[in-house]
């Protein structure tokens, strides 16, 4: 069937209905849904160069740039679909053919208890001022974490919310808190102008989408220096890569000082990456989380080596905890199997360790159950078990 504007609508819907994360629409291919981390053939039919042009045409609204569509490379945006999603868009061009990726982000902000976050990330809710960096590899639910925390922010404190965004994902409606939401190319042209902009703007907390170069970083520390609370997100896969990783942005002569400006404003880090569940379901959330306290500042300053900082972090528990732990927490809740959490520790051996001797048990949330694609009324046999998804576009 031919792609119009309707279709596509049912693409989406299908795709917030089943809590698909990514679509791949490629000219000459059928789509692909991403569930539970996998990639999911959809049964429809295979993508024409015009099927591509039509989408394109709904999704990109500068009329400029779909005039010279026929030789676009890349572009980035987003497109909503009324009161059901959002999705972050990503148009591309391979072997003389068109692409599009897009991220589904649910209208609905998540709170802290819809995801199953620990109770520690509380200290990073009540925080005051200082440097917040959630971390992880592309797809691991940074985003959503970061904005469930900032929700809870905006339901129980009186602030200025500043949030700096390539593009705006969750929209927030103003509580307790007042938000203003920013975005790059609409908003303001560039993460650096609207940084310099932002400490003229009264924000008692800045969210950034991500930290990106030095001079992001810069400005950054600036504000966290200067009282403020910041949020920014960094592809990085623990605390002592994200320290590394942010100093090495930096030229050398600099970096010791970076590290010391890093150990006096930095508050923490929540480092995560997603799991498969046990149930085969969904995926939970497994995170490291540091604050930044007296042993740590130490590491991050370079008095100590960095990987002396997991010794504080295990110590230290309520508030901080290490992959491991949270893995060992969410095996014996029994989330997650034995295969999923030893594949997954950083230390196989500290993960069985922590089996025999490792803290409290953690009550977790029991995964939502996933919809069928194809399902059209209740009791219909679902299909995602199987290799091809089924798609409902028919009139």
């Amino acid at each position: 069937m031919a792609m119009d504007k309707e279709t596509f609508h049912k693409l989406l819907k299908s795709a917030t209905v089943n809590g698909v994360s990514d679509i791949h629409l490629r000219e000459g291919e059928f789509p692909y849904f991403r569930m539970k981390g996998g990639l999911k053939k959809i049964k429809a039919s295979a993508l024409t160069k015009e099927d591509m042009l039509t989408i394109c045409g709904v999704i990109i609204q500068d009329k400029e740039i779909l005039k010279g569509i026929e030789t676009l490379k890349e572009y980035d945006g987003s497109y909503q679909l009324g009161k059901i999603c959002r999705v972050r868009v990503n148009v591309l061009r391979f072997q003389g053919r068109l692409a599009i990726i897009m991220r589904v982000i649910t209208m609905q902000v998540p709170t802290m208890k819809d995801l199953g976050l620990p109770a520690a990330l509380s200290n990073f809710v009540q925080a005051q001022r200082g440097l917040v960096l959630v971390t992880g590899v592309t797809g691991s639910g940074k985003s959503s974490t970061l904005a469930s925390i900032i929700q809870e922010i905006n339901l129980t404190r009186e602030e200025h919310i500043l949030t700096i965004e390539d593009p705006v994902e969750f929209i927030f409606s103003s509580e307790k808190s007042r938000i203003t939401q920013r975005e790059l190319g609409s908003d303001t042209d560039s993460f650096k102008d609207a940084l310099r902009g932002a400490l003229r703007q009264d924000p008692d907390i800045i969210v950034i989408g991500e930290l990106r170069d030095a001079e992001t970083i810069q400005i950054s520390m600036k504000a966290a220096e200067t009282g403020h609370l910041v949020f920014g997100t960094v592809h990085t896969t623990n605390a002592p890569s994200t320290i590394n990783r942010i100093v090495s942005m930096f030229p050398p002569e600099e970096q010791d000082n970076v590290k010391l400006r890093l150990s006096e404003c930095l508050f923490g880090s929540i480092s995560q990456r997603l799991l498969p569940t046990k149930d085969g379901k969904g995926r939970v959330c497994a995170q490291e989380i540091m604050v930044n306290k007296v042993g740590i500042q130490d590491c991050i300053s370079g008095k100590e080596p960095l990987s002396n900082m997991y010794i504080t972090i295990e110590k230290t528990k309520g508030e901080m905890q290490s992959f491991d732990q949270h893995l060992t927490k969410l095996y014996k809740n029994d989330e997650i199997s034995f295969d999923v959490a030893i594949g997954a520790a950083s230390s196989p051996s500290n993960f069985e360790r922590n089996l025999q001797f490792g803290g409290e048990d953690e009550d977790g949330e029991e995964s939502e159950n996933v919809t069928p694609i194809n399902s059209k009324e209740e009791g219909e046999e679902s299909k995602d078990d199987s290799d091809e998804l089924s798609l409902d576009v028919a009139e």
